[in-house]
């Protein structure tokens, strides 16, 4: 298929700008094209660019938060700091890869020195203990490990965290999180992200309170572009 029959592109120029309307060659109304237009709670506009799903007959909208620009991280984190002031925790867990782009931001805004990273490579003074296994929806293969050094042990034992991630799809990565951080007795206030991305993560991470910027659907092929199937929009915040 080419790009303009699975109304899919390049991503290059997406996540660089915010826009106090819907730019020109982007519907602002299904079937989209493309890009899908998210309006953030300060009313601007961030395009994210529509991924096809392997099926050939979904897509998705899409966050790379480490290919955004500063500004549009920015923006992102200090909504994000919004929402997780409101959950009153005292240190943020940050998720890997891509969390890892918010949460030094957002622990900044809350006024808190540091934040905790986890992370997926084994080094080597590391404690098989102090791991959990997770796949994801862009990273499916078996076999990776989501792990804490064992050294960030003292930040975050017995205390009240947040985590922070860039979005959640599946919830698995944040499920292998409660999971591992429940073991050594963490608090886990709730999980901030700036994209839900659909509602399928729902069922699976029920008793997580998740707070978010916006959230996007799924995407159906249809006539002309991509419908966005409304059982699948995610509640925000």
């Amino acid at each position: 298929m080419t790009g303009n029959e699975t109304y899919t592109e390049a991503t290059t120029g997406y996540w660089q700008e915010l826009t106090p309307d819907i730019p020109a060659r982007f519907p602002a109304t299904p079937p989209y094209r493309f890009g899908y237009p998210a309006t953030l709670p300060c009313g601007r506009v961030l395009v994210l660019p529509l991924r096809q799903l392997p099926d050939g007959d979904h897509a998705v909208a899409s966050l790379i938060a480490n290919q955004a620009s500063n500004l549009v991280v920015g923006a992102l984190a200090d909504h994000m700091a919004t929402q997780a002031r409101a959950l009153d925790a005292e240190i943020v867990v940050g998720l890997p890869t891509l969390g890892l782009a918010f949460a030094s931001q957002v622990a900044e805004r809350l006024g808190q020195p540091r934040y905790v990273p986890l992370g997926y490579s084994r080094k080597f003074w590391y404690d098989d203990a102090l791991s959990e296994p997770v796949t994801s929806i862009t990273s499916p293969e078996a076999g990776k490990k989501l792990r804490l050094d064992p050294n960030m042990l003292p930040l975050i034992e017995r205390r009240r965290v947040v985590l922070v991630d860039d979005a959640i799809s599946t919830g698995s990565t944040a499920i292998a999180a409660v999971r591992l951080l429940q073991t050594i007795g963490v608090d886990i206030a709730g999980m901030v992200v700036a994209m839900k991305q659909t509602n399928r993560w729902q069922d699976a991470a029920a008793a997580l309170q998740v707070r978010a910027v916006y959230g996007c659907p799924l995407f159906q092929r249809g006539e002309g572009g991509w419908i966005p199937l409304a059982e699948t929009q995610p509640n925000i915040p």
